[in-house]
């Protein structure tokens, strides 16, 4: 009895074993995704986002901007920035992550542009 209770035991402990190495693998191929992802968004959006202290995508849920448009921007901006008004009622803290996100966002626009730049010189 005691050699099967052990068998079972060993068997148990091997396969929670395996299913821990392929839970390990699979993060760990999703991190050098993840990885890879980030670099090809290229340094200088990373810089950005360390420097203005709010991601792009933050932004863009700030701001409800889906594409990266100077109009879009301006044009969320411009209302979230009237309606989040002190004067009306709004909110100072919202007001300021308003005009944070349209910082981050334009610096962004001007990331795009100069590596278009780039490529078409090249």
């Amino acid at each position: 009895m005691a050699k099967y209770l052990a068998q079972i035991i060993v068997m148990g402990a091997q396969v929670v074993g395996r299913a821990f190495a392929r839970a390990l693998q699979q993060e760990i191929a999703a991190s050098k995704a993840a990885a890879q992802a980030r670099n090809s968004a290229g340094q200088h959006s990373a810089a950005a986002s360390s420097i203005t202290g709010m991601s792009l995508q933050e932004a863009q849920q700030i701001l409800n901007i889906t594409k990266l448009t100077p109009e879009e921007i301006e044009q969320n901006y411009e209302h979230l920035f009237k309606v989040n008004d002190k004067s009306v009622g709004g909110s100072f803290y919202l007001q300021s992550k308003v005009v944070r996100a349209k910082e981050r966002l334009d610096e962004e626009l001007s990331i795009q542009t100069k590596d278009k730049q780039q490529k078409t010189e090249t």
